[in-house]
């Protein structure tokens, strides 16, 4: 304890004696103390896989020397013995904003849409793109903020301004007390990227598929800017540039956006650090194959108070399996060869870090993967290796010591090293000794005192009578001690302690003073120590479900091959509907529809009395999409992807499974006239998005006309946006159409150059949007138009004329019966409602005939959902116009099968029950009309998806699981554990003119 103390000294002195950097004059004379130190401990942990005992560190000005044995220490230094003590490295967080500014957004009233950036000089069009932020630039050591990092044992923060889709550049930073000179340890440690827009007043990006459009673009924009021949200056770009030479770290949050952040990485041969959300284990083979090491949290979900029933309805399957399953998040990691580190970023607190590591090791982690994940890989990462995360000769002396091994549940952090440098976290008492003391006071009262706990935290107990005890508060400062309690009146005492007896004065409530002593009269017998509470289990051997929500399964699904026999078959083909047939399905494909097909030891499926179909398609779907189905803050929003966010997690997939639907056009809204390019998925429940895609299938676009486009009824701030009005709307296609063939004539006139002429021609800016709007015009996309008016209708069929294509699909298309003809012959297909009518004033002239009118009169034509709920009953929604309309059965059947297979350029694998097509079938208890039928099976590829009678077994799964988490969760209360207030979270069902939480404004 002397030499703690001394210690402690040292460090009071090596505050005033901080050196400074050699540009600065000195005032006074300088301070020529040592700086060589000698530090002992029980173990000296090296390196994560490296430790010795009974060892002395020596570091000198900072740095490390070396580890010795032994008492032959250099004469110079300054001897600490820590005694029983352990020594790490001390901790690096790579994901930190400290010494930085916070960022601010611009205050005052919204004024109306910004297009353009506002900010003074040469930057980038949009402000969330601020590449050139350098947080070298920036740092300022701040006493208070250091401090916290300290006590939750960091050495070295990875520090950047979190702020925009570009953030610019991070430091490697020191947390000792020093001028900023001393403390940058690596000026440009990382470039920083998200998808959020940050403080951008800007409109643009609205949507999560604008952001990564705009990474997209700028990418190829600093391609562009870097070969440039002509004298733009633009310092964004600049610093773009430069910065693609740097690590990259990405933060994306949860598990599916860590997959769309390496997707884009892959396009421009990036590969990104991701932070993660702490659900990185949900997806974890598709991580592993992504070759991402990740930055991961370790703000764990509290338990939720479940004591209420109607409470715990609020809490989902997913968010109950999370809040078990986030601790062992790392575990699965590191069994899974993925590399991660640490943050302590998202704590409210910081002391709570090596907590929350504590719990990430209970849950499985081992020791030496977590070590690593807070010292030698975010070193290694961040290029400062050389410097730090072991202590290693040459590396700083940055260390902790810690009073028992690091991850033993009780162990303290009670002094931080950085730099060499000395920080008392804790201090621990040794004046004073456990056990039992006979206290008198004036030698008239009497009492027993028993005195336990750690060093750290003294606990005292008052046994007033046999059958009575009262608390002690107790204050120790080194050898003085002062105590508090109450019987019958309040006793106030102050003294000093000297071995096993204290004595000193106390005070009356009434004032009066009087003397005390205390003489240890025993030890603590094991009655007397306080049992220590078992820790309670919060951890399970559970498997993950795919996907990580209800109705997700421990194992993904197979194809198999099988014949579904005896069926009622609704071929959609030229043998139209047949009886009592069979349909042999092989390897994800239809080999055979026939009567009495021989089985072999095939699997067979009796479907007497039941019929066969092939798998509904819906047109337009707005389900499974993230964080957005409108980009609507540009007149042309073409460049963005619906293909970039779709949702594998959304729990309508299973719903829409439910109703027979097999595939789906996941459409961008009508916010504006030139939406976003289309997905076309599959509904593969379990799958990755990217699993989800149809492979091969055409590209699509989504173009809208009428009110919403025109935005001028969303507020009398919104009259900025061309267009306002339907005669702007039309001339949007107009422009954008020219813009495009002049884009693609410029490119035609570059390529033709000889290769000396384009040395000295500057290439054109590659532009993604007017790119998708070029693949319309040459009829290399297709495109799904939102449409109402017979008016607006006939006006895009004839722009598209006169720039030579076509409209594959008007989607809703109201008003179509009364232009049906010039439907047909301008070739477009149409995807309707069955019986939507006057819900706004564009639809006053609907009618529940249109449908049939427009089949009848030879255009294409189906029925599609816009709608989540709709979806899962189409088939439904298809005998509407049997009944309004007289249409045929097998028409009216093919309005959701064939005829969307067909306008979505698909039916030559799906639509129709036909040798060689898809195995995308589904079974039902009758006349898939019938609103009496149910879905018994439902199958994608030959995989059933959705089984009538497994689905009753998940229920009951369900069921139990939720009661198994919520019992846990009133254990955990029940011990104690802080819990969260459940909070019913709405899952955002999406529509044509959904805007989402990417918007800046309130429209």
């Amino acid at each position: 304890m002397r030499l703690l103390l001394f210690g402690l000294i040292i460090f009071i002195f090596s505050i005033f004696s901080t050196a400074q950097v050699t540009t600065f004059p000195e005032n006074g004379a300088p301070d020529q103390r040592p700086e060589y130190y000698a530090v002992k401990a029980s173990n000296i942990q090296i390196a994560p896989d490296r430790k010795v005992e009974d060892a002395w560190l020596l570091f000198r000005k900072g740095k490390v020397e070396k580890i010795v044995s032994g008492s032959d220490l250099p004469k110079a230094a300054v001897q600490i013995d820590l005694g029983e003590y352990f020594i790490y490295p001390s901790f690096i967080d790579a994901y930190s904003n400290y010494g930085l500014p916070e960022p601010e957004k611009k205050k005052g009233e919204w004024k109306g849409p910004q297009f353009v950036s506002e900010k003074d000089g040469a930057f980038a069009w949009n402000e969330a793109l601020k590449p050139e932020t350098a947080a070298d630039k920036l740092f300022k050591y701040k006493d208070k903020e250091a401090e916290k990092y300290r006590k939750a044992g960091f050495g070295t923060a990875i520090s950047h301004v979190h702020d925009g889709i570009a953030r610019g550049t991070g430091s490697a930073v020191l947390l000792s007390e020093d001028q900023e000179h001393n403390l940058i340890l690596k000026e440009k440690a990382a470039a920083f990227y998200s998808f959020s827009k940050g403080t951008s007043p800007q409109d643009y990006p609205g949507s999560l598929m604008g952001s990564i459009a705009l990474l997209r673009q700028t990418y190829l924009d600093g391609q562009w800017y870097a070969a440039r021949k002509n004298d733009e200056v633009n310092l964004s770009l600049r610093a773009w540039n430069e910065n693609l030479k740097l690590p990259a770290v990405f933060e994306a949050g949860d598990v599916l956006n860590v997959l769309r952040a390496d997707k884009v990485g892959d396009e421009f041969g990036v590969q990104y650090i991701i932070k993660e959300d702490g659900t990185a284990y949900q997806k974890l083979d598709e991580i592993k194959a992504s070759g991402a090491s990740l930055i991961v949290p370790l703000d764990f979900p509290e338990p939720y108070d479940v004591s209420d029933p109607f409470d715990a309805i609020n809490v989902s399957l997913q968010e109950m399996k999370h809040w078990e399953l986030a601790p062992s998040n790392a575990k699965f990691l590191d069994e899974k060869g993925i590399p991660f580190v640490f943050t302590a970023e998202g704590l409210k607190d910081k002391n709570e870090f090596l907590q929350r590591v504590k719990k990430a090791v209970k849950a499985g982690l081992s020791e030496t993967a977590a070590l690593k994940a807070m010292t030698t890989l975010p070193a290694e990462l961040f290029g400062i290796d050389q410097k730090t995360g072991t202590l290693e000769t040459g590396k700083l002396a940055n260390f902790i010591v810690t009073d028992k091994p690091l991850f033993h549940k009780d162990s303290r952090i009670i002094q931080n090293w950085v730099n060499g440098k000395q920080y008392i976290i804790e201090e621990a008492n040794e004046a004073i000794q456990f056990g039992k003391y006979q206290l008198n006071i004036d030698e008239d009262i009497e009492y027993t005192l028993k005195i336990s706990g750690t060093p750290f935290k003294i606990k005292a107990k008052l046994q007033i009578d046999d059958s009575t005890k009262a608390d002690v508060k107790v204050t120790l400062s080194k050898s003085l001690i002062s105590l508090e309690f109450s019987d019958e009146e309040r006793y106030q005492l102050s003294g000093s302690i000297s071995g096993e007896k204290w004595k000193g004065k106390g005070q009356f409530a009434n004032g009066e003073w009087f003397n005390w002593e205390a003489v240890k009269t025993d030890s603590l017998s094991k009655e007397d120590k306080e049992e220590e509470k078992p820790e309670s289990e919060i951890f399970t051997t559970e498997k993950i479900y795919y996907p990580f929500l209800a109705y997700g399964s421990n194992e993904q699904p197979e194809t198999e091959e099988l014949i579904v026999k005896n069926a009622t078959v609704w071929t959609n083909e030229s043998d139209g509907i047949l009886e009592n047939a069979d349909v042999w399905i092989k390897k994800g494909k239809i080999e055979k529809v026939g009567s009495n097909l021989a089985a072999n030891g095939i699997k067979t499926i009796d479907a007497n009395g039941k019929h066969l179909t092939s798998g509904i398609i819906d047109e337009h779907s707005h389900i499974a999409i993230s964080k957005g189905v409108n980009e609507w803050t540009q007149a042309s929003s073409a460049e963005v992807r619906i293909g970039d966010v779709v949702n594998s997690e959304d729990v309508n997939i299973y719903r829409q499974l439910s109703g027979g639907v097999t595939a789906a056009q996941l459409l961008h809204g009508s916010a504006n006239p030139i939406g976003g390019q289309s997905a076309l998925i599959k509904m593969r429940w379990g799958k990755n998005p990217e699993a989800m895609k149809i492979e091969g299938a055409d590209g699509f676009i989504k173009f809208a006309l009428g009110e919403n486009v025109k935005q001028s009824n969303w507020g009398e701030k919104n009259t900025v946006r061309f267009p306002q009005t339907r005669m702007g709307v039309e001339q949007v296609f107009v422009d954008y159409f020219s813009r495009a063939k002049a884009y693609e004539q410029k490119q035609k006139e570059y390529q033709n150059l000889s290769n000396k002429e384009r040395r000295n021609t500057e290439a054109p800016r590659k532009d993604l949007d007017l790119e998708a709007v070029l693949e319309v015009v040459n009829g290399e996309r297709f495109v799904t138009c939102h449409s109402y008016v017979q008016s607006e209708i006939n006006m895009l069929m004839k722009v598209a004329e006169d720039f030579g294509f076509r409209i594959n699909t008007f989607t809703h298309v109201l008003e179509g019966y009364k232009i049906a003809d010039k439907l047909k012959a301008h070739g477009a297909a149409a995807s309707t409602f069955s019986d939507w009518w006057a819900y706004k004033y564009e639809v006053i002239d609907a009618i529940p005939q249109n449908a049939s009118i427009l089949n009848e009169q030879g255009v294409l034509t189906s029925i599609n959902s816009d709608d989540a709920e709709m979806g899962r009953r189409l088939n439904q929604e298809a005998a509407k116009s049997i009944k309004y309309g007289g249409m045929s059965r097998e028409d009216t059947w093919k309005m959701i099968t064939l005829n969307p297979a067909k306008m979505l350029h698909l039916d030559h694998r799906m639509g129709s029950i036909k040798a060689g097509k898809d195995a995308d079938l589904v079974l039902w208890s009758g006349d898939p009309l019938s609103i009496y039928s149910k879905v018994e099976k439902t199958i994608i590829d030959g995989i059933c998806y959705y089984d009538f009678e497994t689905d009753k077994e998940k229920r009951e799964a369900i069921k139990q699981e939720r009661a198994r988490l919520i019992q846990k969760m009133l254990d955990e209360k029940s011990n104690g554990k802080k819990t969260q207030k459940p909070v019913k979270k709405e899952d955002k069902i999406y529509h044509c003119l959904s805007i989402d939480e990417f918007e800046t404004h309130d429209h």
